[in-house]
């Protein structure tokens, strides 16, 4: 998992250009799949059978995008005006590199020496800020990018600390990782796996997918805000690194299946894999879009505890990664040994 999960963390897939990730995890499933199936969206929906069959439509879910750039202007100067593909909060991309391709640019802001005091005591917009790539002027720029771009972090894959690991991408390459995993090494139940695409700009393909796919039930494996940091509120930290998989019962969303809730909660005791919950309302995931599909779908989800979640340095230590691994696969065996799910 940790080297399909790394590799994965690499690629550029921002919102709506999900090209290379979708291109992996295909090359990587193929052998193991008896069918795939992408729709215009651009999902990537993988089928294998597994060990039993339920009679059930069973589906996993984990989204390919993650947040990024995209070039709006080009100034006469050669600087890029850009908006965020995503939700991003400004502050932390000041400083920061980003990539379009094979160019190379820095997120830049007004020196602080040239501002007001009023506008230091505020947060700064998008609009103040631009991405310098070292063009010499408009010509020069325009040769190396253009109006629509996509871009992305520029952030290597660093194991640091006590077990953690800093990337790009963790949200939700992970879950990517996860399923791919699971996928090969053959699931406990017949599975449809789904890759989606545009999650972060308002859980597109997901609604695309369960319309094609007509699941019974899913499990959608996602990255979750941790904020469990100095001065945060213990009721405000949503859920801590290192304190296991987190099982919500509820987001902004979502108001998760009851009865799935509690098969994740008790797969988890039974198997001795360490799990936590929400103690906030927050975030949303493809599960919002998916249990209002068609007639409805009975939706779970397990997600990963992320520190600096939709920055160029989301933090999440490998023993939560190994938890989502364990309680996603305990999910299915459970799927595949109860007849009320």
């Amino acid at each position: 998992m940790f080297e399909s999960f790394q590799a994965l963390c690499a690629l550029p897939g921002p919102s709506g250009a999900e090209d290379a990730v979708r291109d992996y995890l295909r090359s990587q499933a193929a052998p193991y799949a008896d069918e795939i199936l992408t729709d215009p969206m651009g999902n990537l929906m993988v089928f294998r059978k597994g060990r039993k069959s339920t009679g059930k439509t069973v589906m996993l879910a984990a989204h390919m995008d993650e947040v990024g750039f995209i070039v709006k202007r080009i100034t006469e100067d050669g600087i890029l005006k850009f908006g965020f593909v995503g939700g991003v909060d400004p502050r932390v991309v000041i400083g920061r590199r980003v990539r379009f391709g094979d160019t190379i640019g820095v997120v830049g802001i007004k020196a602080v020496h040239l501002t007001r005091a009023a506008e230091r005591r505020t947060m700064p917009k998008t609009d103040d800020l631009y991405i310098d790539i070292g063009a010499a002027g408009k010509a020069s720029a325009e040769a190396q990018v253009s109006p629509g771009d996509y871009g992305v972090f520029d952030s290597g894959f660093v194991a640091f600390g006590d077990g953690l690991i800093k990337s790009k991408a963790i949200d939700d390459r992970l879950g990517c990782a996860v399923l791919l995993t699971i996928l090969q090494e053959q699931p406990a139940v017949d599975t449809w796996f789904c890759f989606t695409v545009q999650e972060e700009v308002g859980t597109r393909g997901a609604a695309t997918a369960c319309y094609r796919l007509k699941p019974d039930v899913c499990l959608v494996v996602e990255s979750t805000t941790a904020a469990d940091l100095a001065d945060v509120p213990a009721h405000k930290q949503v859920c801590a690194v290192r304190g296991g998989a987190v099982i919500p019962f509820m987001d902004r969303g979502t108001i998760y299946d009851a009865g799935l809730f509690s098969l994740l909660r008790d797969a988890a005791d039974r198997r001795g894999i360490k799990w936590q919950t929400k103690h906030m309302v927050a975030g949303g995931t493809d599960a919002g879009r998916i249990h209002q599909s068609r007639a409805g779908v009975r939706v779970g989800a397990v997600a990963l505890p992320t520190r600096y979640i939709h920055s160029p340095a989301c933090v999440g230590a490998a023993e939560d990664m190994e938890c989502v691994m364990a309680l996603t696969r305990a999910f299915l065996e459970e799927i595949g040994e109860r007849d009320d799910v």
